[in-house]
């Protein structure tokens, strides 16, 4: 089976993702804008063709030239796990009659305001909102909606350009912001809890399904520096706190006409026990998520994704031996990391709980912990025991600091 793959190399897992549709028998043409002598290891051995293009995010000429790069052949598939692709990636389906999700199908996976419509409309709960284009009708928007309120692109992804407003100075801070800004959702904040729902589907019904929750919600972590933000994954989905998301999860997929491959959602739980739809793409979710969900599953769901996608199969059961927990770490400081304090003392003390450990070493520049979750490195923890992997995750956060001049 020949499979198109758009953006073979970063972010650094979809290598794992490309290699996992080599591992399934898959013929990969993988499509990026890294330079071919420069394909990593992983990239090179998963690929059979590689195209290079000069602009990744230019939509309307990767198209054109993947179009032209196929000669002619026919692809069964046409996949991407990065969110700016999906619409890029459904374009070249159609046009070549590939399997798979359709243009507008896809769009109710990218377009927020759309998404929440079609959401809606079987009677799942959303936040109110509405579509902005101008300065003007984002003000109008919020005297209709009222505060607080949350202003994020369109389309965007992760919490990158979102703001929480709660009068309209705020919302005119925003504004200035958000000038890059094409179109922007304006829409009711929800207060509660934040949870993810992921799965990967076959032909719309989830064959593994995943549910963790941000500790703060990342409007939070994303606004104070000193933070060290966790994510943790469930392993009982019947939990009272976690089936309601579930259920409401099974029916977005429905409500939008999921096909295969992964989905990420994210929802919430009100103070009052209420879950209301955040928002959803049918892409994995990033900062190591699957990463994250393989240590809990003892599976390998880079494979287990190019298996939906190629076979239409999951091989992975719904029994998890752990919970897990992702520590991302941000530095004190400016320049390159100085000195990493109280990781030799976790590891001795709790090593064996530990699955990855890949803090940033002294001598390495600090990363802009403004534009990627992953900041300074992370510590990813396991256990069976929800009240021990939360004694510990929290541990690391408070123990192990690093340090930069």
């Amino acid at each position: 089976m020949l499979v198109v793959f758009l953006n073979p190399v970063h972010p650094v897992e979809m290598q794992d993702f490309a290699l996992g549709l080599r591992e399934v028998g898959a013929t990969v043409l993988g499509v990026g804008d890294t330079p071919k002598s420069a394909l990593p290891r992983k990239a090179k051995e998963a690929l059979s063709a590689y195209l290079q293009v000069p602009r990744l995010l230019d939509e309307d000429d990767v198209v054109r030239r993947t179009l032209d790069g196929l000669g002619g052949r026919r692809p069964e598939r046409v996949e991407t796990c990065w969110e700016p692709l999906v619409i890029a990636a459904a374009r070249i389906r159609e046009a070549v009659g590939a399997s798979g999700m359709s243009v507008d199908t896809v769009r109710g996976f990218r377009d927020k305001q759309l998404m929440k419509e079609r959401v809606a409309a079987v009677g799942v709960p959303v936040p109110q909102s509405l579509r902005v284009r101008t300065a003007d009708q984002a003000r109008a928007a919020a005297a209709e909606i009222g505060y607080p309120l949350i202003l994020k692109p369109i389309d965007g992804a992760g919490s990158a350009s979102t703001y929480r407003c709660d009068d309209p100075d705020e919302l005119e801070r925003a504004l200035s912001r958000m000038g890059h800004v094409v179109e922007a959702s304006c829409e009711t904040f929800i207060d509660g809890q934040e949870f993810t729902y992921d799965t990967i589907c076959v032909d719309g019904e989830p064959r593994y399904e995943n549910v963790s929750q941000y500790l703060p919600r990342p409007l939070i972590a994303r606004s104070q520096e000193w933070l060290s933000p966790i994510i943790v994954t469930y392993r009982d989905l019947s939990d009272p706190r976690l089936k309601p998301g579930v259920t409401m999860g099974r029916r977005v997929l429905a409500a939008l006409g999921m096909e295969r491959g992964y989905t990420h959602m994210e929802w919430y739980r009100t103070g009052a026990g209420e879950v209301v739809f955040g928002e959803i793409g049918c892409r994995p979710g990033g900062a190591r998520l699957v990463d994250q969900m393989n240590v809990g599953s003892s599976a390998d769901l880079f494979v287990e994704w190019a298996r939906a996608v190629v076979h239409g199969q999951v091989q992975v059961g719904p029994d998890k031996p752990y919970l897990t927990a992702i520590i991302f770490k941000r530095a004190q400081g400016r320049g390159r990391i100085r000195e990493v304090r109280g990781l030799v003392d976790f590891l001795r003390e709790h090593g064996a709980h530990v699955a990855f450990e890949e803090l940033l070493r002294p001598g390495t520049p600090r990363r802009d912990w403004t534009q990627a979750l992953l900041s300074d490195g992370f510590l990813l923890l396991r256990h069976p025991d929800e009240d021990t992997l939360l004694a510990l995750a929290n541990k690391a956060a408070q123990d192990i600091q690093l340090f930069a001049s």
